[in-house]
């Protein structure tokens, strides 16, 4: 996977690039295990997969880093937006790890809705990057982009502040509760990683205007 993704000669466009395709692909992992509680195991271990290979990408682009003298945007930048963009394959990953080591086989709704919000941002974020090696013609459409990324985490806010007052008020098993906050917290927090993405991104365009 990780070969086909990086081609012998790497730029710093293609780590992100590659980064934020294994994201999107994370994110259909888990947003198939929220329609599916029996593929629990075999997705969780798929993501698991994605995130060891994401921080092998990481890893790859940190140490290009140190070793290149001049860089195509800012070096603050580079390193910035690569570590947000691996906080968010680390946070699906803790939400799958998490519903493993709980267990989770009676799903809420709302966990479909809040992997369905943060594959949207993925997928978002992913053109956003591939625009950026083209920013100067580009502009306007990672600006789109980046909203829509907002638009997602806003939505997804929303959504958590509705799961967890339906849960408070409706799950009588206090350990039961405790799981599933915690869960849907994580699940936010990954869409809150989405939108740190789309600031750096968009702070990289007005520095280049």
């Amino acid at each position: 996977m990780l070969e086909r993704l990086l081609p012998k000669e790497i730029s710093f466009f293609t780590f992100f690039e590659a980064h934020a395709l294994l994201g999107i692909e994370a994110c259909k992992e888990l947003d198939a295990l929220a329609s599916n509680p029996s593929e629990l195991v075999r997705r969780a271990s798929r993501i698991k997969e994605i995130e060891h290979q994401a921080d092998d990408i990481t890893h790859k682009c940190i140490d290009a880093l140190h070793a290149t003298f001049i860089t195509p945007i800012d070096r603050a930048d580079i390193h910035r937006l690569m570590r947000r963009l691996d906080d968010i394959i680390d946070s699906v990953d803790s939400t799958a790890s998490r519903m493993m080591l709980y267990e989770m086989t009676n799903y809420r709704s709302e966990l479909k809705k809040l992997t369905e919000l943060l594959l949207i941002a993925t997928r978002h974020i992913d053109t956003a990057i591939r625009n950026l090696p083209h920013l100067s013609k580009k502009s306007a459409d990672i600006q789109t982009s980046c909203i829509a990324v907002y638009q997602a985490e806003t939505d997804a806010d929303d959504i958590l502040r509705q799961s967890l007052v339906r849960l408070f008020k409706e799950e009588k098993d206090a350990i039961l509760v405790m799981k599933w906050k915690e869960i849907f917290e994580r699940l936010e927090r990954a869409t809150d990683r989405c939108q740190e993405v789309a600031n750096i991104v968009q702070g990289i365009v007005i520095e280049a205007s």
